[in-house]
């Protein structure tokens, strides 16, 4: 009964996000996702500090409840070139190339976070409830497309995935001083994943098998420490410890009926975040940079074939991250906010073909935001969206048949894989103040 209700709280939380960051959503509600997701050195809004710096949690001496909600949507498009060849097995100089367009459509992504303090207290506490990482596409069986053909013609027929992070935080910060703050946080994990075909799993004589939609636990922490200097600059820097996860657990399903298991972990990456922040009048200015380690991460760090066909891991390179953002507060009531988030691409060309379930790569984001004080208590938020790839990432058509012609991974000559999207986000938000009647003397 316990496990049902975590699944649903994921499934309410977390449903198919299309991350950002390698597959790390860049920000957390519409205040944080339109200052480009920097938080780590300027906390502007509880939900930015509870995902980016616990420490920074301390600045805010209410209580304070938030909820966002978005409409993602998303247009990945996934390309294959292949050489074809005559009755004799030789080359015809001629090539087979197709283009399929995802049709997901859109995903919803909520929210919810809340910090409770006291103005004359040095703890300040939060908890929140975040969808931090996701991917998916569905990109439908296609003659006309190599890779999408079915596989009883050499292709993959139709690919789909499906994958969610809901991750649980408890937050604790302490003033050391006026000027410095410390703050942990333990996090509890919920993934679900699902492929089909499933590349994890040992390939027979009816090809890759479709699968089930497995889910594992997983544990962290973060830690934090906060600087404000009192006159305006203010700094930050974080560490996320890797989300160690148990291993998927696949029941798998294969197009002659026949069926098999198959386990595969795949842990969260640790991210180290340092960030910036000065205001000055009606200005807010922050900046954030961070690492994230991917090559020392479950199911990520390995790559290539096992010897049995089935794939090893992503094979991700770890990746930068810089996020920028502006508030502006000259307009009474009405504060508005720029945000951009640039990424490296984790994905080389080598490995591109292992990577066409996770192919929610972007490089450049711009956001726009504002907010609205209605009173005291209560102030809604917005933000827009748009993110590109900036070109394809693209690699050969790898087959573990030709890996002793063509080390290490198989590479078909004259074969090409490529996939590139945009995206786009809608978000809205409601920030809850619960502000203490004050009690009349006699």
């Amino acid at each position: 009964m316990r496990h049902s209700y975590l699944k649903l709280l994921a499934l309410l939380f977390s449903t198919i996000l299309y991350a950002q960051t390698g597959h790390i959503m860049q920000g957390v509600g519409s205040v944080n996702m339109s200052m480009g997701g920097a938080a780590t050195g300027q906390p502007l809004d509880i939900s930015g500090a509870l995902q980016w710096n616990p420490a920074a949690v301390s600045v805010f001496d209410e209580n304070i409840l938030k909820f966002d909600i978005g409409l993602f949507f998303s247009s990945p498009e996934l390309s294959s070139t292949v050489p074809e060849f005559d009755d004799m097995g030789q080359p015809t100089g001629n090539f087979f190339s197709g283009t399929t367009e995802d049709d997901k459509g859109v995903s919803p992504m909520p929210s919810l976070a809340m910090v409770w303090g006291k103005p004359d207290s040095k703890h300040t506490f939060g908890a929140s409830a975040f969808g931090i990482s996701g991917f998916g596409v569905t990109f439908p069986e296609s003659m006309t497309n190599p890779i999408n053909m079915p596989q009883s013609e050499g292709g993959f027929g139709r690919i789909e995935s499906n994958y969610m992070l809901l991750q649980i935080g408890l937050t604790w910060a302490y003033e050391l001083s006026d000027q410095f703050s410390v703050g942990i946080q333990p996090n509890l994990n919920w993934a679900s994943l699902e492929l089909m075909p499933n590349p994890t799993a040992n390939p027979t004589a009816a090809g890759y098998p479709s699968t089930n939609n497995a889910s594992a636990i997983g544990f962290g922490g973060q830690f934090g420490l906060y600087f404000d200097s009192g006159s305006g600059f203010k700094a930050g820097v974080a560490y996320k410890t890797s989300q160690s996860f148990k291993k998927f657990k696949f029941d798998n399903t294969y197009l002659d009926g026949s069926t098999d298991k198959n386990r595969f972990r795949m842990d969260y990456p640790a991210i180290f975040s340092v960030g910036l922040g000065y205001s000055e009048g009606d200005f807010d200015l922050a900046v954030d940079y961070r690492l994230v380690n991917y090559e020392n991460t479950k199911g990520f760090s390995n790559t290539g074939w096992t010897q049995t066909a089935s794939v090893a891991g992503f094979g991700w390179d770890n990746i930068s991250i810089i996020s920028a953002g502006v508030q502006y507060k000259g307009v009474d009531k009405l504060p508005i906010r720029f945000g951009y988030t640039y990424s490296t691409n984790p994905i080389n060309s080598d490995v591109a073909f292992f990577n066409i379930p996770a192919t929610a790569i972007i490089k450049n984001a711009y956001q726009i935001g504002f907010g609205y004080e209605a009173n005291d208590r209560v102030t809604l938020n917005g933000v827009f969206h748009y993110g590109t790839s900036n070109g394809e990432t693209s690699g050969q058509i790898l087959n573990p048949m030709f890996i002793e012609m063509y080390p290490p991974y198989g590479a078909i000559p004259g074969s090409e894989v490529a996939y590139d999207m945009t995206t786009s986000m809608i978000m809205v938000g409601l920030n809850y103040t619960f502000i203490a009647k004050e009690v009349e003397q006699d």
